[in-house]
């Protein structure tokens, strides 16, 4: 969600600040912040809305530092208004931080800080910067880079609840104090000082040499140096790691939106995905992250995938692949729910959080309560050196690279590539055959050419995507391995274009929402030839019965698909159970053009952000 990015070196600290803001655009926001530190004065300027805004006062006030806190926040105690934009000062005003993730007991803090205090913002995090602030009142004597160091740790003993924490004092120059507690913070180490950000893509720029801070750690960083500490005032050494992703990566290269280059991005990072992780001769996968013996893998009875969101519909279809080739019983659960029902979890439990960012909130407090029970616990992430990466047992990276539209397309795909080589490794373990696991392989081996086959068709369903723009509402339908299919669509179409969209299992429509369907309400169904081919036939049969316009995703020579849908849009065939793969592009490039007709910013669509960080 809200974006945190600070600098402390021997450069101009404004402009970096504002061009780092720019790159954390992705995560959604609706103010923004500065603040420079120049000897024993602090500057700060904050606005609401773009980051323009900002650069543009920034710009008037001129900024001078080589030491600055920026941020981006998107509301979640108070309202969108300037007062309630960090950086937030304390009740003195000499201190300055930048805050991410809820203080769940700043009441009790606020209480405890007594009506002397007076507050500027509605904001939690004021109250934090507060109660820093009366640490450092009472500490004896100047405040020294130790003093405060210990106050801010005094104070975060106190906080309930989430932070990611950036910290300065007029009265100790050209330093930061950096906290961290389930809101990830890195800190890159460059030639020329340190850059502190929400995640490592602002700092590509300058450094691929970055420290993740964990939970419950704080650094204190200088010009020239940085120690890391514990809550307990213990020193903790920390490890330089290299970036894999570089700037250029990251940037647009010729697109019009970062959404479409990602699109586009598929084939090469679904090779990226699968790369060296499976053996066709002997037609099964190797996932090393997994981190089971045979024995324990056969002592699996059951598997959970927990997620939310897109990467939940990408789950679903890892359920169906599990399933049907290992017979292992699989569910799905929203991660938002899962420890809210006391969950029945065992020794023989196998549980993976799903989730492009690994830092999403509620899927990591699921996979703690999944611990707990005694489960094995495994990641599937984008993101090296995420939490869900460092805190599950073991787990698969999906390497799809950085994304940075807010709505998910590559780490969609890659998520579903990696959940059905597990399955085939855990399949061929149990009861697939080697022909079967043979088959499979040099079927997915086929998936980025047939990908690229349908971008080839991007100009047609750029055209038949414009025919439906105006609708206000939207049914999506798959059955079987395509009803995820159908649900991501219909997310995908809500997020980006903000047109209604609901998705239902083929046989569901009649069981209440096909008392909505008339003239001007389309629906889209997923009918590639599957199992159930002939069943999703006969649901559209329904749908053309109450006049309702239908699209269709047909598989490559279904001529007769023409006969149901106003406007089919072919895909090449392939095994059943990876129709996913190749149907989820079309509607992606659907969503895409439907938005983009509407005039939506696809890659920063209203109300929403690239990463989830609070429950």
């Amino acid at each position: 969600m809200c974006g945190i990015i600070g600098y402390i070196g021997e450069k101009n600290a404004s402009p970096i600040l504002i061009q780092g803001l720019r790159k954390l655009e992705y995560r959604g926001y609706d103010s923004a912040g500065v603040a420079i530190q120049d000897g024993d004065t602090i500057a700060r300027v904050r606005s609401v809305g773009k980051i323009e805004n900002l650069a543009a006062r920034a710009a008037t006030e001129k900024l001078p530092g080589t030491v600055g806190i920026a941020h981006t926040r998107w509301a979640t105690h108070g309202g969108v208004t300037e007062e309630n934009a960090h950086p937030h000062t304390d009740q003195s005003e000499s201190l300055v931080l930048v805050h991410n993730g809820i203080v769940e007991n700043y009441r009790e803090i606020k209480e405890q800080l007594g009506s002397e205090h007076i507050y500027n913002s509605e904001t939690d995090s004021e109250i934090l910067a507060h109660l820093i602030g009366e640490h450092i009142k009472e500490s004896d004597g100047k405040l020294t880079e130790e003093s405060f160091r210990l106050a801010v740790e005094c104070a975060l003993k106190e906080v309930r609840g989430t932070y990611g924490l950036v910290v300065m004092h007029k009265d100790v120059p050209d330093y930061l104090i950096v906290a961290r507690m389930g809101s990830p913070l890195v800190i890159g180490v460059g030639t020329d000082g340190y850059y502190i950000a929400s995640d490592a893509t602002p700092m590509l720029a300058y450094t691929k040499k970055v420290i993740f801070l964990e939970d419950g750690e704080i650094a204190c960083v200088s010009k020239t140096d940085m120690q890391t500490f514990n809550l307990k005032d213990e020193c903790v050494v920390k490890c330089v790691e290299e970036i894999e992703w570089n700037q250029e990566q990251a940037e647009k290269q010729g697109y019009e939106d970062f959404m479409l280059k990602e699109i586009h991005d598929q084939p090469t990072v679904f090779e990226d995905a699968i790369r060296g992780r499976f053996n066709v001769e002997e037609g099964t996968a190797h996932l090393g992250g997994l981190n089971m013996t045979e024995e324990e893998m056969h002592s699996v009875k059951r598997i959970v995938l927990i997620a939310c969101g897109t990467a939940s519909y990408a789950s679903m279809v890892g359920k169906y692949a599990f399933e049907r080739l290992a017979g292992i019983p699989t569910e799905v659960d929203v991660a938002s729910e899962f420890r809210y029902r006391d969950p029945i979890i065992d020794k023989h439990t196998l549980v993976f959080g799903v989730s492009q960012s690994g830092e999403t909130a509620d899927t990591l407090a699921a996979l703690r309560e999944a611990k707990r029970k005694g489960a094995f616990v495994r990641g599937i992430v984008n993101v090296v050196g995420s939490t869900i990466a460092r805190e599950t047992d073991g787990g698969t990276y999906i390497h799809a690279g950085p994304e940075l539209a807010v709505a998910s397309t590559k780490a969609y795909t890659n998520m579903v590539a990696i959940l059905l080589l597990y399955a085939l490794q855990f399949g061929r373990l149990k009861r697939v055959a080697l022909a079967t696991g043979e088959r499979m392989l040099h079927a997915l081996l086929e998936i980025p050419q047939k990908m690229n086959e349908i971008l080839d068709t991007a100009e047609q369903i750029k055209t038949i995507a414009k025919v439906y723009a105006n609708y206000d509402h939207m049914f999506f339908i798959g059955r079987g391995i395509n009803y995820p299919v159908a649900l991501e669509g219909s997310i995908k179409l809500k997020e980006i274009s903000y047109i209604h969209s609901e998705a239902y299992p083929g046989g569901e429509l009649k069981h209440g929402p096909m008392a909505l369907l008339s003239e001007d309400f389309p629906v889209f169904g997923i009918m590639t030839k599957d199992q159930l081919y002939d069943k999703m036939r006969s649901n559209i049969e329904e749908v053309r019965a109450r006049k309702a316009p239908v699209i269709l995703i047909a598989s490559q020579g279904d001529d007769t698909a023409k006969e149901l849908g106003e406007h089919v849009m072919y895909t090449p065939k392939t095994m059943e159970l990876l129709q996913p793969l190749l149907n989820t592009v079309i509607l992606q490039l659907f969503s895409y053009y439907v938005a983009k007709e509407l005039g939506r910013d696809v890659d920063r669509p209203r109300n929403l952000a690239k990463s989830v960080t609070v429950e």
